[in-house]
C-alpha cells in the first residue's frame, strides 16, 4: 500500500499550530541552545561598555599593534572562556565541541572572518567607509577584492566576532518567537521579521559607532546616506545570516557536527558576497566611492 503524501505546506502549517498551542516562546527548547543564548545576552551589554570606553576614549591612540589587539582580544575572549568554564557540557550529556556555544561561535567566526577579509571592500567602495589608523600597522584583507585604497586593521577581526554573536544570538531569539507564535504559519511573517532585525543592527552599528570626536579614524563620508541606503544594503549580509544561523542545533535530536557548522558559514559567506556584488551592480549603481 502506498504511504500517503503530506505536502510540505501542510506540514509546516500544523507544526505552526502545534506551536502556537505550546505558546510562543523566546528562548530554545534546547536547554544547551536555550543557555548559550542567555549567556551571549548578559555579556552583551559588558562588551558594549568596553567597546564604547576603548572607541571613544580613544586610549588605543596611545598604543601600537599589540596593545590595541590586547584590548579587542580582551573583550573576545570571554565569549569563548565564558561557557567553557561556567557551562557544565558533561551534565548535559555533551563533550565540550558538541555544545552550542562552541559551534555558534565558530559560524560566527568563519563568518565575521570572511566579512571582514573580503566584504569590509564593499563598505569601503560602496558605502563611503572609512579607516584611517596611522598608529597601527597590521592589516588583512582581499588582494583583489575592491578597489585597495584603504585597508582592514587585524583589531577588525575579533570586534567584528563580538558584534556579531551578539546580532545573530538576538535575531535567533526573536525569530524563534516569531516562528512558535501563531503568525510563524504565514512565510511572509517570518521573512519581515528577518528584515527587520537585519535593518535594525545595520542602521544601529552605523548610527552607534560613528560621531565626530572619532570622525579622523572611523566615519562614512556621507552620514545621511549611509543611514538611509548604506543600511539597506549592509542588511544583506544578515537576510542571508540569520535565517541560516538559526537552524543551528534548534533541534536537539539533531545536532550539527562542527564540520556542518563550518560548511554552513562558509556557504553563508559566499551567498552574501554574491549578493552584495548583485546589489552593487544592479541597486547602487556605481560604488559609492566612485561617485
Amino acid at each position: 500500500m502506498a504511504e500517503p503524501r503530506v505536502s510540505v505546506s501542510a506540514t509546516a502549517t500544523a507544526s505552526a499550530v502545534v506551536a502556537g498551542r505550546e505558546g510562543a516562546r523566546w528562548f530554545s527548547a534546547n536547554p544547551d541552545k536555550a543557555w548559550a543564548e542567555k549567556f551571549f545576552l548578559a555579556y552583551t551589554p559588558i562588551w558594549m561598555a568596553a567597546f564604547g570606553f576603548y572607541q571613544r576614549s580613544r586610549i588605543g591612540d596611545r598604543f601600537g599593534d599589540v596593545g590595541n589587539l590586547l584590548v579587542v582580544l580582551a573583550i573576545f575572549a570571554p565569549v569563548w572562556l565564558g561557557p567553557a568554564l561556567l557551562y557544565d557540557a558533561r551534565a548535559a550529556g555533551l563533550r565540550w565541541f558538541e555544545t552550542y556555544w562552541f559551534k555558534f561561535n565558530v559560524w560566527i567566526l568563519i563568518f565575521s572572518a570572511i566579512g571582514s577579509y573580503f566584504l569590509s571592500e564593499y563598505f569601503f567602495d560602496v558605502m563611503g567607509m572609512v579607516y584611517n589608523y596611522p598608529h597601527l600597522h597590521w592589516t588583512f584583507d582581499s588582494a583583489l577584492v575592491g578597489s585597495g585604497k584603504q585597508v582592514v586593521p587585524i583589531i577588525m577581526y575579533p570586534s567584528a566576532h563580538y558584534f556579531f554573536v551578539t546580532y545573530h544570538t538576538t535575531a535567533v531569539i526573536v525569530l524563534r518567537r516569531v516562528r512558535t507564535s501563531p503568525l510563524g504559519r504565514h512565510p511572509l511573517a517570518v521573512a519581515l521579521a528577518v528584515a527587520a532585525a537585519a535593518w535594525f543592527w545595520a542602521w544601529a552599528e552605523i548610527r552607534l559607532t560613528t560621531e565626530p570626536s572619532i570622525a579622523d579614524q572611523f566615519r562614512y563620508e556621507d552620514m545621511a546616506w549611509a543611514l538611509r541606503w548604506g543600511a539597506l544594503f549592509y542588511a544583506c549580509y544578515f537576510i542571508v545570516s540569520f535565517p541560516m544561523v538559526y537552524r543551528l542545533d534548534e533541534d536537539a535530536a539533531a545536532r550539527w557536527t562542527v564540520g556542518r557548522t563550518a560548511i554552513d558559514a562558509l556557504a553563508a559567506g559566499m551567498l552574501v558576497f554574491t549578493l552584495l556584488d548583485l546589489v552593487t551592480r544592479f541597486v547602487t549603481g556605481a560604488p559609492y566611492g566612485g561617485r
